[in-house]
């Protein structure tokens, strides 16, 4: 039986970035996940169609983490302006690094980048143990400790488990903690585009009665990767499209922004769900990312709520491990879970009513749509505040927010 202070279910982005965070703490820690990654990374490799928007809060943590110039050696695209509007009305707003003095907003980053670094930089710790091929086969929390039996009937002991294990978290599922979920109503169709214009580093959103479309700039000056989030008929209409049928109605979707579009890729459909789980937290167990919470791809904000769940939750078992305290029980982990909940409550709820807003071609809900968005647009001190939303810069646990770190361009 080996013996670690915390087991980690889950090798994705989240899970690693909790075990690399925790490095130099004293405490030993396994992270265990099925699917290791392939490796090493290509560039000669296909843009993946799993991508993320990173913001500054994110790269900050990364930053802290060590990982950033390996992400950036591999693949990262920086966005330096995010454009937004309706199509069927004169609503518009648009956000520039160069407003606020800002070499960037933020990257768009393939998935795979992210947790290939992450991994590698995991696998060179010494306080980290990654078992891999491995599952979980049995929890059971007792007073003091957890006790893991993996798939080969290895066990292991922790004082803390964390699910970093995805939307459909076994470990959630088998902690028996309820969740609230919702059907969005909406399926995302996502493919890498090239475009007849340069993106010129700029995300775009546009709204139509029907669906959003989000181009999201790759490191290719002509290629994006779009989300496309559509009721589940038009999806599966469009994917069936062939090719130069749905070409055109790319474009046309995008307003001809970007001129014409071709596809350079498979086009993939995923189904929209909204989760959030009744507790974040129990005795010996914390929840983290999309185990604990999924939104809307509205905004590419779930990777970035996940990666401040795990700066509070680094700062919280750093705090307590320092104070003597036992970072395994619950009643040490409500800060964390009070926090993250708020956090995560917020997020779903802006991006249901923005949604929600953006929908359907009522002349009253276009009219206050549109002077919503020149309003935000005009007014003195709202875009700052809607752009430090984007950026992470409002979520940002105290420690995070005051660590000076060089955040490289």
């Amino acid at each position: 039986m080996q013996s670690f202070d915390v087991v980690i279910a889950g090798g994705g982005m989240v899970g690693l970035a909790l075990a690399c965070g925790l490095e130099g703490s004293g405490l030993r820690v396994a992270v265990i996940e099925n699917y290791p990654p392939k490796m090493p990374f290509s560039v000669s490799e296909p843009y993946s169609l799993r991508v993320s928007a990173i913001n500054a809060a994110s790269e900050k943590l990364l930053t802290h983490l060590g990982v950033w110039s390996a992400i950036k050696s591999m693949r990262a695209s920086a966005y330096n302006g995010m454009e937004v509007w309706d199509n069927a009305s004169f609503g518009r707003i648009s956000f520039s690094a160069k407003e606020r003095n800002l070499t960037h907003l933020g990257h768009i980053i393939e998935n795979n980048v992210v947790r290939d670094a992450l991994w590698q930089k995991a696998s060179e710790l010494r306080d980290v143990t990654l078992l891999s091929p491995a599952t979980i086969k049995k929890v059971v929390w007792g007073e003091n400790d957890v006790f893991v039996t993996l798939d080969d009937e290895n066990m292991l002991t922790a004082r803390l488990i964390v699910g970093a294990d995805g939307a459909n978290s076994w470990l959630r599922n088998h902690a028996d903690i309820p969740l609230t979920f919702w059907d969005y109503e909406h399926t995302a169709l996502v493919a890498t585009i090239r475009t007849e214009f340069p993106h010129d580093g700029i995300a775009r959103q546009a709204f139509n009665g029907e669906g959003i479309l989000a181009f999201l700039p790759l490191s290719d000056p002509h290629l994006c990767s779009i989300v496309w989030s559509q009721p589940a008929t038009e999806a599966a209409r469009r994917q069936a499209l062939d090719k130069a049928s749905f070409e055109k109605e790319l474009a046309v979707a995008l307003d001809m922004s970007l001129g014409l579009c071709q596809l350079e890729s498979d086009r993939l459909t995923i189904a929209l769900t909204g989760r959030y789980a009744r507790q974040f937290a129990a005795q010996r167990l914390a929840l983290l990312g999309d185990a604990a919470h999924t939104i809307h791809p509205l905004a590419g904000q779930g990777v970035n709520l996940g990666f401040m769940d795990v700066a509070m939750l680094l700062g919280e078992i750093k705090r307590l491990h320092r104070e003597g305290k036992d970072f395994g029980q619950y009643l040490y982990l409500r800060d964390f879970e009070r926090s993250r909940k708020h956090s995560a409550a917020v997020m779903l709820a802006g991006m249901q009513g923005f949604r929600e807003l953006f929908e359907g071609n009522n002349p009253a809900k276009k009219l206050l749509r549109d002077i919503g968005l020149v309003l935000a647009d005009s007014l003195p001190g709202v875009k700052p505040q809607l752009l430090n939303h984007a950026m992470g810069l409002l979520d940002m646990p105290k420690w995070l927010e005051q660590l000076q770190v060089e955040v490289t361009n």
